[in-house]
């Protein structure tokens, strides 16, 4: 099988009949014009960054200093369009997607820090029963943790399914809320904790490997996998409790045998898969609180935005992107699954299924932009030109995400497999 870069990105950075173009000295006058036009643009676009995006000053090359600017006006006017539109979701606490709504509960504890509040996000169990069943589940779920520090908030399902935690709508409903609370509220983006119990416990289960990348850590209390893959906690600590003798529909069982993964895993991949499990001996569903001992250990833990490797499996609802990587538009496969490594101007990806072209984000974390960046599959080189940090890619990926931590200054696309 052939391995080649796409035909516009060939073009773009210079590969044309296997020749690797020179990297064209930057021209400072037009970066810096570049972002004076940016501020301009962002003036009457009330923070419409999906539109800058299109601008062409926006495809300019930026310097280091003009990329930072251009990243603090982008993250800037997007917090101030949120504050516009969505200021009355943080007021009323909830949150609406058609006839769908969220209520949510919270609580704040401790000092803020300097860097910005934590946010714990608590999920009630209950699951497929009678709406007053799950009310009353909401209900104990506000007042079941405390955390030394952060704002505690527990959301009230919108559905009363036995999968209320993790229907298709709730990677948007997770979504909206993270980025409100981060722009709204300070919360530190690299400080957010998913848990819950029992069919809360389920959703933990579900949704720390399919939204991995919004994660600090995650702690599952008595819940039940049916059947996830945790390949993509990779970067996400996970905490796993549940009672010795929790019976129900083999809960105890299944979390031993989910423990024993998660400690081979991190074997395989002594840098990864953080885990913290106890099977409670005595204890049946109900653990006696007991599993409180999770939140002082997650709190040791911050997202690590641009980690140097990446395990991405697709479980449940696709998602386009996940830390530095990312596919097209619409093209994500339900069991795709990419592993790609980083060092210094190079990218490795190991192991790519169903996944057809990969698009992979950098920044100055990631690369020091003196040189061409090589991209290898399955030892073949398949990218090695320059990249250029632009407004155009800062716009695109803080649209895609509002996360001020993923929003990265240049990106490769390159094609794995197909003509």
């Amino acid at each position: 099988m052939r391995m080649e870069c796409l035909v516009p990105v060939c073009v773009a950075f210079g590969l044309v009949a296997g020749l690797v173009r020179a990297e064209k000295p930057l021209d400072a006058k037009a970066s810096s014009g570049a972002v004076e036009a940016l501020a301009k643009a962002l003036k009457g676009e009330d923070g419409n960054t999906a539109i800058i995006a299109g601008q062409p000053f926006a495809a300019v090359p930026l310097s280091k200093e003009d990329a930072a600017r251009a990243r603090a006006l982008l993250w800037d006017a997007h917090v101030a369009a949120l504050r516009k539109d969505r200021s009355g979701e943080l007021e009323k606490k909830e949150l609406k997607e058609g006839t769908l709504v969220m209520p949510f509960f919270t609580k704040t504890f401790g000092e803020k820090p300097a860097a910005g509040r934590s946010l714990w996000i608590s999920l009630h169990g209950g699951g497929g029963a009678p709406a007053r069943v799950n009310d009353s589940q909401y209900e104990n779920q506000k007042k079941l943790y405390q955390p030394a520090e952060g704002i505690y908030l527990a959301p009230r399902a919108p559905t009363n399914t036995w999968n209320l935690w993790h229907e298709g709508h709730m990677d948007r409903f997770f979504a909206r809320l993270v980025e409100d609370f981060v722009a709204m509220e300070g919360v530190n983006p690299d400080r957010v904790y998913l848990m819950g119990y029992s069919a809360g416990g389920d959703g933990v289960y579900q949704m720390a490997p399919r939204m991995a990348d919004w994660w600090a850590g995650a702690a599952m209390m008595a819940g039940h996998p049916n059947g996830v893959s945790l390949l993509s906690l990779r970067n996400v600590p996970f905490a796993l409790q549940v009672g010795a003798n929790d019976n129900a529909y083999n809960r105890a069982k299944i979390g031993a045998e989910y423990g024993e993964q998660l400690g081979k895993l991190r074997q395989e991949d002594p840098k990864g898969y953080e885990s913290f499990v106890r099977i409670r001996e005595g204890k049946g569903h109900w653990m006696n609180l007991e599993d409180k001992e999770a939140l002082p250990w997650l709190a040791n833990f911050s997202r690590n935005p641009v980690p140097d490797r990446v395990v991405w499996k697709q479980t449940g609802p696709t998602h386009d992107r996940s830390y530095w990587l990312a596919v097209p538009k619409g093209k994500a496969k339900g069991g795709a699954l990419v592993i790609a490594e980083r060092g210094e101007n190079r990218v490795n990806i190991t192991q790519a299924e169903d996944v057809d072209q990969l698009i992979i984000r950098l920044d100055d974390r990631m690369i020091p932009f003196n040189g061409p960046v090589v991209v290898e599959h399955k030892g073949k080189v398949v990218h090695s030109a320059p990249v250029t940090r632009t407004i155009g890619t800062l716009a695109k990926t803080l649209a895609e995400r509002g996360d001020p931590k993923l929003m990265f200054d240049a990106e490769v696309e390159v094609r794995l497999a197909g003509k």
